[in-house]
C-alpha cells in the first residue's frame, strides 16, 4: 500500500513525499533540509530509500532545500528541460547532481513519472504523475491558472490527486494584494482558485479517482473550511459523498498526514 504525504503546501513551503515498497520520491523540496529529513521519517520513510526528487518549477517555495538535499543524498533531479536550466544557471543544485530531462525520463527503480506542462509564471512549469508497480497512479498538481487539455488528461484516471485549491476568489478580491498581484494569481499563468478546482473534482471522480487532496491553500486569501466546502458542495451535486464515495482532504502547510492507496 502506498503512502501519499504533503509534507509542506501554501505559499511558504511546498513538497509532496510518496513512498511504495519500491522506495519514495519527493516531488519538490520546498522546506529546509532539516525540516524535509524530519517530515519523510515521520512520515513512516527514510532519506535511504529515496529514489528521486521531482521538482515542479524553480519558484523558492518549491526548492529551498533542494541543494543541500541533493548535495547529501545524491538523488537525482527530474525536472523539465526549461527548469533545470534555470536551476544549474542560478546555482541552485550541486554542480555534480545527476540530472534527469521529465520530458524525457519514463522510470526510476521500478517507479514511473509522468511529466505534464502547467500553466504558471515561468518557464517549463510541471506537475507530475507517479506510477507504482501495482498500477496505482498519483498526481500532484499546484500552481497553475488554468487546468489545460493536457493537465486534464494526465490525471484522468489517476487513483489519488493533490491539486490546487489556492483562493477563494471574493476573500482575494477584497484582500490587502495590491491589484496587480491580484490579477496575477487570477491569470491564465497564475493560481486555481477554489471553484476551478472543485469543478475539476466532479470529473476525476468520474474517471476513478477516491483520493482528493487539497493544496497550496494561501494563507491570506483562502480558509481551508472554505476549500472543503466548495469541494464538497460541487460533489454532492452529482450526488457524491465524502467518506464512501471519495475521500477528501486539505494539505496543512506543515503536516505529516497520510493518504493511503
Amino acid at each position: 500500500m502506498a503512502r501519499i504525504c504533503p509534507l509542506f503546501s501554501g505559499s511558504s513551503g511546498n513538497s509532496t513525499y510518496i513512498l511504495s515498497s519500491e522506495g519514495g520520491i519527493l516531488i519538490d523540496a520546498g522546506a529546509s533540509f532539516k525540516s524535509l529529513c524530519e517530515s519523510i521519517e515521520v512520515a513512516g520513510g527514510s532519506l535511504d530509500t529515496l529514489r528521486a526528487v521531482a521538482v515542479t518549477h524553480e519558484h523558492g517555495d518549491h526548492i529551498k532545500g533542494l541543494k543541500t538535499l541533493l548535495k547529501k543524498t545524491g538523488v537525482p533531479i527530474v525536472a523539465s528541460q526549461k527548469t533545470l536550466e534555470t536551476l544549474i544557471k542560478a546555482d541552485l543544485i550541486p554542480q555534480d547532481t545527476k540530472t534527469l530531462y521529465a520530458e524525457q525520463t519514463k522510470e526510476i527503480c521500478g517507479i514511473g513519472i509522468e511529466r505534464f506542462a502547467t500553466s504558471h509564471d515561468c518557464e517549463g512549469s510541471s506537475g507530475y504523475v507517479i506510477k507504482l508497480a501495482d498500477g496505482k497512479k498519483i498526481a500532484v498538481c499546484t500552481d497553475l491558472g488554468i487546468v489545460t487539455d493536457e493537465v486534464r488528461n494526465a490525471i484522468t484516471g489517476c487513483d489519488a490527486v493533490l491539486i490546487e485549491s489556492n483562493h477563494d476568489i471574493e476573500m482575494l478580491k477584497r484582500g490587502p494584494y495590491p491589484p496587480q498581484l491580484k490579477l496575477r494569481i487570477m491569470s491564465d499563468n497564475g493560481h486555481l482558485s477554489n471553484n476551478a478546482c472543485a469543478t475539476e473534482l466532479t470529473g476525476l471522480l468520474k474517471s476513478g479517482t477516491t483520493r482528493f487532496i487539497l493544496g497550496h491553500i494561501s494563507k491570506n486569501n483562502n480558509l481551508p473550511m472554505l476549500a472543503l466546502s466548495c469541494a464538497k458542495a460541487t460533489l454532492a451535486d452529482i450526488g457524491a459523498k465524502n467518506g464512501s464515495d471519495y475521500i477528501l482532504t486539505v494539505a496543512k502547510p506543515c503536516s505529516n498526514e497520510v493518504t493511503l492507496i
